[in-house]
């Protein structure tokens, strides 16, 4: 049978692209947080690296969503190749300060995205993108209040088992909600 043709993809080359860049930017996230979970769960935090596997999928989902969506445009979606993934961490607190950093720039990538968009008046990606941005402020929420757990909390003593703890609590309560 005869492929089915596409009469005309509905993203402009630039936004093909940018969409492009941004599955590969999801699937690195997934790979980081697969990472973090496993050093965490190599240094007695289990809680984090539960946490750290939830983000994963999370970052694995937002991935597929891009994916069908430039497909669905009748765009060319690209499967990204993945390396450079850091596997060792100087301490707890780096794995959320890297977790953080990373969600905000998953944020800024979405919004040099939704710029193009509004500059090509690109309205459907655009609402597309809507979904993305109330998930990154939600991510980044995680991501902030984790962190500040260590200030909170302070890593003396039992302080590090109180942060897993806490963070455990992050994750039931976003499961929960």
């Amino acid at each position: 049978m005869k492929d089915l043709l596409r009469i005309k993809c509905l993203l402009s080359t630039d936004v093909e692209v940018l969409l492009n860049a941004q599955i590969k930017k999801e699937a690195h996230s997934s790979a980081i947080y697969l990472s973090m979970a496993s050093w965490c769960n190599r240094n007695g935090y289990d809680y984090s690296a539960t946490y750290f596997f939830k983000q994963a999928e999370e970052e694995r989902q937002h991935q597929l969503k891009l994916y069908k969506y430039v497909l669905d445009m009748g765009g060319t979606a690209i499967s990204p190749e993945i390396n450079n993934i850091k596997i060792e961490y100087n301490s707890f607190r780096e794995v959320f300060e890297d977790a953080l950093d990373q969600e905000i720039s998953v944020t800024q990538s979405l919004k040099n995205i939704a710029a193009r968009c509004q500059k090509e008046q690109d309205f459907v990606t655009l609402e597309f993108l809507n979904w993305f941005f109330r998930e990154q402020r939600e991510e980044e929420y995680k991501a902030r209040r984790a962190l500040e757990l260590f200030e909170v909390i302070g890593e003396e003593g039992t302080g590090r088992w109180q942060i897993d703890k806490h963070v455990g609590q992050i994750v039931y309560d976003s499961e929960t909600e």
